[in-house]
């Protein structure tokens, strides 16, 4: 779903509202089920990537190449029901039979890739819409079925519907009316009657199909337009306990509150997502220390992002491109935080907010980002490694928090990990006091641990204290599960820094620019939207200077941009080590 429709004018919220993702018969339980449903991720691995638009195969492939070897809990998944036809994404939000017939695949490859990711030791939560059907008067779904506005032949009929009785077409119009919120329709898409005992027993029986398959959890989309009690009442038929969470958007003043909720599982935090958009954004991040004094749903009921598939395009949150590697750092803020199970979007570059997935819905990756017109955030090295850090750490709480400044904040988590971000533009050199124990760490932001070495920087904890510098916007976090030696020592190296030039030879269209991208804070995390420009001024050899701390070990690939579009060079990462003094040229051709 888009943003608060209280927060819009009529006529941008029709306009938003067509591309909403609004959202085994048995005996009902009672109307809460407070401890039927896990209200965070059951194991050690929490945190969830949304695979939006993502094909089953290409899932299944992504769960076995990185996601499972990355420490990642668990993949959501687009919704697995026959929609209506089109290219749009907001077109698998729009079902029309519980057949798994749909634009990422059928049954078979959605149950091949439920297995294949379980393999991998990751779980599957489905996008689920049980608050409506599709919004077209009549049509053919992708996989063949016909059906009309109220008449889904062989599910539901028109009294199967709500039908509140506005005109024109029973839209809502007041969210400040509660029955209207959760009786009226959402830009014409059929409203389902979850009051009613057929309607309730329907949605079940293709929830248990989805569990037969292997679902591990559901996320309910437009959860706020469904009666809390109605939502209860429908877990309570379910063949298993899976993980629950819920799009519930805040919004003040309206009926429908995201606390109504907690009891049939977690719930999508949206003002966790606006306050870091907008203290990431404006130089406050030092008031983000405690935030479940905020009246905001619990931490433990809470699921957040920094951005998902709707307010990446409604503004309603950071995105990829946001200023000043703004959604970096605050998406490594939302996992090194202990409020809430985090969801991080792995998505795909746009130009309109109706945009399908690029390359016929095949995800494809590089080593460390995207490829054919894929972001592949979750391969990002900040985002993996700082998936490390959370699954370290586990519930431990804060510990030595301090923030010099509105825009500086470091803080520990427990004995087990500790990270320091620096929002402000010039870099952070402090001394740091930490619970961790005395030894050699890598920082997962710049770099990993591997075989014992750091590829980034290296950090030497001695006596509770440690010594770094952290880069202008960008951020710092070790762990004691990722130990190592080597690398540049606290961020700024062994020996200075070294003026290192990267002359790259390579043709281009009109419109197309390089870019430099790799695996340390100077060379923008591997964030492509922060990539650094080079120079056409010796086309076509392409060039820039960059200052980076003598001895570094780093890798890093060439990237090309035109308009949307962005294409790394092919695998594998190169690989490089600044010298220990002076200045330094590396020359390449595109490959």
């Amino acid at each position: 779903m888009y943003a608060s429709p209280s927060m819009l004018s009529t006529a941008t919220l029709l306009f938003l509202s067509l591309f909403n993702g609004n959202g085994v018969l048995g005996k009902p339980t009672a109307e809460h089920n407070d401890t039927l449903f896990p209200l965070a991720p059951s194991g050690s691995k929490s945190v969830i990537i949304q695979m939006f638009e993502w094909t089953w195969n290409s899932i299944a492939s992504e769960c076995t190449n990185f996601i499972g070897p990355a420490g990642y809990g668990f993949v959501q998944v687009s919704p697995p029901a026959e929609h209506v036809q089109g290219s749009q994404w907001w077109t698998d939000y729009q079902p029309v039979s519980y057949t798994l017939t749909s634009k990422r695949g059928n049954r078979q490859q959605f149950q091949n890739m439920v297995n294949t990711c379980h393999s991998a030791g990751v779980k599957v939560i489905a996008d689920t819409l049980l608050n409506h059907m599709a919004g077209s008067d009549s049509g053919t779904g992708i996989g063949g079925s016909s059906f009309t506005h109220y008449n889904y032949p062989g599910i539901y009929q028109n009294q199967d519907f709500h039908h509140c009785g506005l005109e024109p077409g029973d839209d809502i119009a007041n969210y400040g009316i509660r029955a209207e919120v959760q009786t009226c329709e959402l830009d014409n898409l059929a409203d389902l009657a979850t009051d009613t005992e057929y309607v309730r027993g329907r949605l079940a029986t293709y929830v248990n199909d989805l569990l037969s398959l292997g679902v591990d959890g559901l996320r309910l989309d437009a959860a706020k337009h469904i009666a809390s009690g109605d939502i209860s009442n429908i877990l309570g038929r379910l063949s298993s306990r899976p993980y629950i969470t819920q799009e519930v958007i805040f919004g003040a003043g309206e009926a429908v509150q995201p606390s109504e909720y907690v009891n049939n599982g977690d719930v999508q935090e949206f003002r966790f997502a606006t306050t870091v958009r907008d203290s990431f954004l404006n130089g406050a991040i030092s008031g983000l220390q405690n935030l479940d004094n905020r009246g905001w749903v619990s931490g433990t009921q809470a699921n957040v992002f920094v951005t998902n598939h709707d307010t990446e395009r409604n503004g309603g949150s950071l995105n990829s491109r946001s200023p000043s590697n703004t959604y970096v750092t605050a998406t490594i803020f939302s996992l090194a935080h202990p409020y809430g199970t985090p969801t991080i979007l792995s998505s795909y570059s746009f130009s309109t907010i109706d945009d399908g997935a690029p390359n016929g819905g095949t995800g494809t990756c590089s080593a460390t980002g995207g490829a054919n017109g894929w972001l592949c955030q979750h391969r990002w090295v900040a985002f993996s490694g700082m998936v490390g850090f959370r699954n370290t750490v586990g519930t431990a709480a804060i510990t030595n928090w301090v923030s010099p400044q509105s825009n500086r904040i470091a803080f520990g988590r427990g004995s087990a990990g500790f990270v320091a971000i620096n929002n402000a533009d010039s870099a952070w050199s402090s001394q740091f006091s930490t619970s961790l124990p005395n030894g050699n760490y890598c920082d997962v932001i710049s770099g990993k641990s591997s075989s014992g070495a750091c590829t980034g920087v290296g950090v030497a904890v001695s006596g509770g204290s440690f010594t770094a510098t952290i880069p202008a916007r960008s951020a710092l976090a070790i762990h004691t599960g990722a130990k190592g030696s080597g690398g540049s020592t606290g961020g700024s190296g062994s020996g200075g820094n070294v003026a290192v030039t990267f002359v790259e030879t390579a043709t281009t269209v009109l419109g197309e620019n390089i870019f430099l991208a790799g695996s340390i804070p100077e060379l923008a995390n591997w964030d492509p939207t922060s990539a650094l420009a080079l120079s056409s001024a010796n086309y076509p050899q392409w060039s820039v200077t960059v200052n980076i701390p003598a001895n570094t070990q780093f890798e890093y690939k060439f990237i090309r941009k035109n308009g949307g579009s962005v294409q790394w060079e092919s695998d594998p990462n190169r690989q490089g080590t600044v010298a220990s003094s002076g200045s330094q040229t590396i020359t390449l051709s595109w490959k």
